[in-house]
């Protein structure tokens, strides 16, 4: 089985904003001012928008907070606090992960393998 690649929140805006026909300069600027240096780092996922400046991404790329958001596949910091809290070995299996320098698409073929063990 083939694993999907889903988009990530970074490369809707940018998908959002090149079918605006927007530069980085251009919805920096009905963005407040904002940065194309920051709103790069956004499309290429290394920094994440505040709520306020989602809203305003939103509203000038013509779509919902709500729609950008589900894009946003990063699990919260509280959700994670709390599963760890439940159960401590979670986050010795993610600093693993981290040590060995899996790549995310090992982790997601390592989920789908195991998925697909549990089917039969």
């Amino acid at each position: 089985m083939k694993l999907s690649t889903a988009k990530s929140l970074g490369e809707r805006i940018r998908e959002l904003r090149d079918a605006a026909d927007l530069s980085l300069r251009e919805f920096g600027k009905k963005l407040d001012g904002l940065s194309a240096a920051y709103l790069s780092d956004i499309e290429l996922g290394r920094r994440h928008p505040s709520e306020k400046v989602l809203a305003d991404m939103a509203r000038v790329l013509g779509t919902t907070v709500e729609h950008l958001e589900s894009y946003d596949m990063r699990p919260t910091v509280k959700e994670f606090k709390r599963r760890v809290a439940q159960d401590p070995s979670l986050g010795l299996a993610f600093r693993r992960v981290l040590d060995k320098d899996i790549s995310s698409e090992e982790l997601l073929k390592l989920v789908e393998k195991r998925s697909d063990r549990k089917k039969t």
